[in-house]
């Protein structure tokens, strides 16, 4: 076992140190949440059963050849409430594959989707996600090619259910695609702007409660942005991710699992809207570990920094990005935070889950 191997095993033991009960347990809300129990759920059964190099890289897609470098990203989506300021469930699934594809740096090119329908839903209803969804697709550049659909009985589908399947193409331009793997000490964390929104919004709607301001789901393509980040800094981008499920904080341990770093944030430096906060202050949530589906988090090299950052800056889904910190030298994986008042605290990751069928 390599000195790498040796440190990912001495994590994993700290991060489950009770292993799943495969005889007697049973799925929880918490195994589809993005946190720690998603995380075991895969490491302990679903990674054994299909291990091979692609899956085994951690990655939220996998490259494959064929006509050039191909990515492809599965998602499946179960949000509640089905339409939601700023979107649905239509358009919210063109957006997860097509950006799961993308933080490999990819174009996306195809899309599959698979309905799950409860009987008795509305026809105009599902006309209604179903022209979002096209919509969606028309505006990211995809072509739906293929499908299938479901109806289960009444009672027992909660609507509809939606998975698509996205494939892509890493331009010639591109060089080292971007990898969960790839960072390293010293490298700068950006995100592409303010956190937590499209969490908010699930929650707002959901309970129907009275928000100071309108705060509307950031769901959207990322592709774009994604290309010209790249654009600006060829060879200094080494992961990209999408923090959607267990938020940013998940999102940074997954990263600093991957490649076997910590990190530093620096709180003051992670945007967060008004509106947003002051949400989180009345229902007591944390907007780190709010779903976002709009946004994308960077691993940069520090001399590329200050090019990506204006790249973000410069494109409308970017116009809020900073630099928010910094991969760090720590054989045990752990993500700090220097808050505003100058001591650190740990970020975990995501434990529980404050909110389900977010995505």
């Amino acid at each position: 076992m390599s000195g790498a191997q040796r440190a990912r095993a001495a994590r994993d033991t700290s991060l489950f140190p009770k292993r799943l009960d495969l005889k007697r347990g049973a799925v929880e809300l918490t195994h589809g949440a993005g946190g720690k129990a998603s995380a075991q759920l895969f490491e302990e059964l679903f990674k054994p059963a299909f291990a091979n190099p692609r899956l085994d890289a951690g990655d939220d897609q996998a490259r494959f050849a064929g006509a050039g470098r191909m990515t492809i990203a599965t998602d499946g989506h179960v949000v509640s409430p089905l339409v939601f300021p700023g979107g649905d469930i239509g358009a919210l699934a063109v957006h997860g594959s097509v950006n799961d594809v993308a933080m490999a740096g990819a174009e996306p090119l195809y899309l599959t989707v698979g309905f799950i329908l409860e009987e008795g839903f509305a026809l105009s209803k599902l006309a209604q996600l179903v022209e979002s969804m096209a919509k969606a697709a028309r505006d990211a550049g995809v072509t739906i090619i293929a499908g299938d659909t479901k109806v289960v009985e009444r009672g027992k589908g909660d609507g509809v259910f939606i998975t698509t399947t996205a494939v892509g193409r890493i331009p010639e331009s591109v060089g080292e695609p971007p990898a969960a793997s790839r960072g390293r000490p010293g490298d700068k964390i950006l995100v592409s702007g303010p956190i937590g929104e499209h969490g908010v919004t699930i929650l707002a709607a959901r309970e129907a409660l009275p928000l100071m301001a309108p705060i509307e789901s950031d769901t959207a393509a990322l592709h774009d942005l994604v290309a010209e980040i790249l654009k600006a800094a060829p060879e200094g981008v080494r992961s990209l991710r999408d923090p959607t499920r267990g938020g940013l904080a998940t999102a940074i341990n997954e990263l600093c699992r991957s490649c076997g770093t910590g990190a530093l944030l620096q709180e003051e430096a992670i945007p967060v809207r008004r509106p947003v906060e002051a949400a989180c202050e009345v229902l007591g949530v944390d907007p780190l570990y709010l779903a976002n589906e709009g946004k994308l988090i960077a691993i940069v090299a520090p001399e590329a920094a200050g090019a990506v950052l204006a790249a973000m800056q410069a494109h409308p889904l970017g116009q809020g990005a900073a630099i928010i910190g910094e991969m760090t030298e720590d054989p045990h994986g752990f993500v700090q935070m220097r808050t505003a008042l100058g001591g650190r605290r740990l970020v975990d990751w995501l434990v529980g889950d404050p909110l389900p069928r977010i995505c």
